[in-house]
Order: structure tokens, then sequence, then C-alpha cells
């Protein structure tokens, strides 16, 4: 797999590819998150970190913005509580393998409160419609049926964040596209370049709806051994393979981790079958080869496998 392949695979949307053909070409290149402290970070998190991953081996600098400021706006909580979460949803980020000498993580808080960047925000506040703002942050605010004044801030905030990160390109899954358009419209107007955009879908939860802590429908990467075994023995598998929650996570989670996984059967239901990639393990569930139960089992034990190493880290 060449660098181009590696930094796109598992994505939905490049904004644009001749962009970022260009910039794979140059020695020096950088991309950035932002993630808002949360109690958990699980398979829905786990897309992006992966795909950060994937760029740090394409040859790219990583900054992740551990977001305590937006996390504070949309309603997460108190500052002293948000504080915690950002320690340790960095100590989780590194359980799974985002660390090295280019892997760089900065706290909001330490680079969002000097007067360069409150100037900026100030600047493009001046410039985007209330109603603009709004729908930026249709897919990622809570009770935007009601929203408030501090969600409206929230996106110039993380447009000024990529400018002040000083990256190249943004990445996030598809629910902030709207807020990364805004910033390829506006951040030349405060003389800062419009960004490269790289957007990861949104995955499902295991029951087929979308992922909610209130549904407790994830997986973390902190999980035992026999809570994913209990929650993927449940998990919603139809004999579709569009939005199947089990073989998302064997796309997005296990086989970019893992070269092949092995359904387990008795002889008379086809016995043992070694799978080398996600197509050839869609086909075959496509075609009917493969029982959702075994699929499911073979999902199961590759997931932890992937994810051992972020128990071992955690002490777990």
């Amino acid at each position: 797999m060449d660098s181009y392949e590696l930094a796109t695979r598992n994505t939905v949307e490049i904004v644009t590819e001749d962009e970022l053909k260009a910039l794979m070409q140059k020695p020096e290149k950088s991309v950035y998150t932002g993630y808002e402290p949360s109690g958990e970070i699980h398979l829905g998190h786990l897309v992006t970190i992966n795909k950060l991953m994937d760029l740090r081996d394409a040859g790219f600098k990583i900054k992740v913005l551990l977001a305590d400021l937006h996390a504070f706006l949309n309603q997460k909580g108190d500052m002293e509580k948000v504080a915690e979460l950002a320690d340790y949803n960095r100590r989780c980020f590194e359980a799974v393998g985002l660390k090295g000498k280019n892997v760089e993580f900065i706290l909001g808080t330490d680079v969002q409160l000097n007067p360069d960047y409150q100037i900026n925000v100030l600047r493009l506040a001046q410039q985007i419609t209330l109603n603009r703002a709004t729908r930026s942050m249709d897919e990622v605010g809570r009770n935007m049926d009601a929203p408030h004044v501090s969600q409206m801030v929230y996106p110039i905030m993380q447009m000024v964040d990529i400018h002040t990160l000083g990256v190249d390109m943004a990445l996030g899954g598809i629910d902030q596209r709207k807020i990364h358009m805004l910033a390829r419209e506006y951040l030349p107007s405060i003389g800062a370049k419009a960004p490269l955009c790289m957007h990861t879908p949104i995955i499902n939860g295991l029951n087929g709806r979308k992922m909610s802590s209130s549904e407790g429908n994830f997986i973390s990467v902190a999980e035992t051994e026999e809570s994913i075994r209990k929650k993927m023995k449940k998990a919603f598998c139809p004999p579709e393979t569009e939005e199947n929650p089990v073989l998302q996570v064997l796309k997005y989670h296990v086989f970019p981790r893992l070269e092949t996984i092995t359904l387990k059967r008795s002889e008379k239901f086809g016995g043992n079958r070694e799978l080398s990639s996600y197509e050839e393990c869609e086909g075959a569930y496509a075609n009917g080869e493969i029982h959702p139960a075994d699929l499911k089992a073979a999902c199961t034990e590759g997931l932890i496998e992937v994810l051992s190493p972020a128990r071992d880290y955690l002490g777990l």
C-alpha cells in the first residue's frame, strides 16, 4: 500500500484530492483533529484516531487538540471536570497507538485564551451570519432547537484553531463538514490559508442506531474482554451489508490493524475459514457464505486483539 492509498483509505470525502496529492509531495505536512473531552473514547472516536495513525505513517505531523473550551461551550461539563477528562482521553489515544515523535497533544486552553486568538475569533464573528453559524453546528451541537450563544462561538473557534495550529489539513467525521467548509470560505479573509479537509464516516452503534452514551450501544477502548463479548453477541447484524454495524467494526477497526481474521466453524458448517481482507469478508457475507453469528464471533475476537494493547497501557 503506497502512502497516498494509506492516507485516503476508509475516508468518505477529501476537499480536494488534487490538493492532497500536491501536499503529499512536500517533505513536511501536518494535520489536526480536535476532540471534545468525553467520558469514554469509543469506536466512534477510533475511526478518526485510526486515520490519524494512517496519516502519521504516511509522513504527516499529527496535532491533536484536546478541546476543553469547546466541550465547555457545548455544555459538556464545568472546566474542572473537562480538564480531568482531557487528561484521561489523551492516555486513551496513546493507549490505542496514537503516539510517537510526530504526534503532539495540545490543550485548548493553552492556545485559545491569548489575545491574537481572540481577536481572530472576533474578526470572523463580524463576517459570519448567525444563520450560517447555526447551520454549521447542526450535526455536532447539543439542543440545537434552542441553541445558546456559546454554541455559535464554537465553529468560529474551530476555524481559528486550524489557523493557530498552523496545519495543512483538518480531519474530522463527516459531521464536521459544514464547519470545515466555513473555514475554507472565511479563513482567507483574516490572512489565513484555506485548509485541505478530510472526512471519515460516522459509524452506527451496535444496535444499528446512532452511537450514543445514553443507549450504551458502543464499545470503549477500555472495555474488558468479557464486556466486548457480551456486547458483540447482542449486536445487530442484518443480512444486508449496508449500515451493518458488525461489518463496520471489521472495516474501520479490525482489518486496518490485523492482516487476517479467522471464522471458527465446525466441519458441517464449512470448517474454519481465514479472511485476509475486508472486501473478501463483505463479499462472502453478502453471498450467504458466512452466518451472522460466525461473523460476530470473528469480529469479536479481532476487536479484542486490536484493543488488547490499550487495556495493557491503561492498566486494566
